[in-house]
């Protein structure tokens, strides 16, 4: 009895050591997540004057809005802003629906030609053709200098269409047989009985597409930096991290005097405001779908 209750208590107390060690490598990992964000965030906060001093990691030491308020001074950055969100918009719902669509049509097993598209669309993924064709296509379409051009060509993703085909091939089939018994057509299946289910993996594929859509910006600088009506954050900001770049050491961007004192915005206080500006927005959309994140892109993989 005592080998036994010894030898217990030195299973508990590996198994405590090792989840003290395990809790300790996940908070460092946390750690080493959250600072670079928290470092910006006190950078856009602090005084520009004061950061050229260097030394400030996660709380601003002087506090200021004023970077903040010099980057929603400027026009262009609210145009960039506004374009951003609808791109944002249209461009994920539109990519929902066409996903959803596409993704269904291959999931049914009595579509003759089923195997053909998907084997077709699995090539693209490996094969394309490249940056000049594609450019030459956008240029005959009409869609240079056009909003268009930031929704038509990524409207459909053929990776995300795996996954929705996936997670309805997981569906009980007997749902589908069941409601064409009952007299629905295809279309009254794909909308009364497919999208309710789907929803895990809409939000899925709906934050991927609203990610991908925010973050963009080299189609701006191929087929829009011409117009600035259709300039959006990301290419903005990568203007201002090219110009910061440029800039020298300790320059100030911009001087404001009054009878009183100085006010400077530094290269390096814009490009954090900025930053920040184009981050915050999707880290306030991921709360809201990451309940059907992990069930969306698992409940699909496995078949009983």
């Amino acid at each position: 009895m005592l080998f036994r209750k010894g030898h217990r208590r030195k299973i508990r107390l590996k198994t405590r050591i090792m989840d003290g060690l395990i809790m300790l490598i996940l908070l460092l990992i946390v750690i080493v997540t959250i600072y670079p964000f928290l470092n910006v965030l006190a950078i856009s906060l602090n005084d520009a004057n004061d950061t050229i001093k260097g030394g400030i990691h996660i709380f601003p030491r002087v506090f200021t809005l004023r970077n903040y308020k010099e980057v929603f001074k400027d026009p262009i950055l609210i145009t960039a802003f506004i374009n951003s969100v609808i791109r944002t918009v249209l461009g994920a719902g539109f990519g929902i629906i066409s996903t959803m669509m596409v993704a269904y049509v291959l999931s049914r097993r009595d579509f003759f030609a089923r195997k053909f598209i998907a084997n077709l669309f699995a090539i693209t993924m490996y094969i394309s053709g490249g940056m000049i064709p594609e450019f030459l296509l956008i240029k005959q379409l009409g869609m240079i200098n056009s909003f268009s051009v930031y929704i038509v060509p990524g409207i459909l993703g053929i990776y995300y269409i795996y996954i929705v085909r996936s997670f309805i091939d997981g569906l009980p089939s007997a749902l589908q047989e069941a409601a064409c018994i009952d007299g629905a057509n295809d279309i009254q299946i794909f909308t009364r009985v497919i999208l309710p289910l789907c929803k895990p993996v809409m939000a899925t594929i709906g934050l991927y597409y609203a990610v991908s859509h925010w973050n963009s910006w080299f189609d701006t600088y191929l087929f829009n930096s011409g117009e600035s009506s259709l300039t959006t954050l990301q290419y903005e900001l990568m203007k201002v991290l090219n110009n910061s770049n440029t800039a020298a050491a300790g320059h100030m961007l911009k001087m404001k005097q009054n009878a009183q004192n100085v006010h400077a915005i530094s290269p390096q206080s814009m490009r954090m405001a900025i930053t920040i500006v184009a981050t915050v927005p999707i880290l306030v959309v991921y709360p809201f779908v990451q309940k059907y994140f992990v069930k969306g892109m698992t409940l699909g993989a496995v078949k009983d």
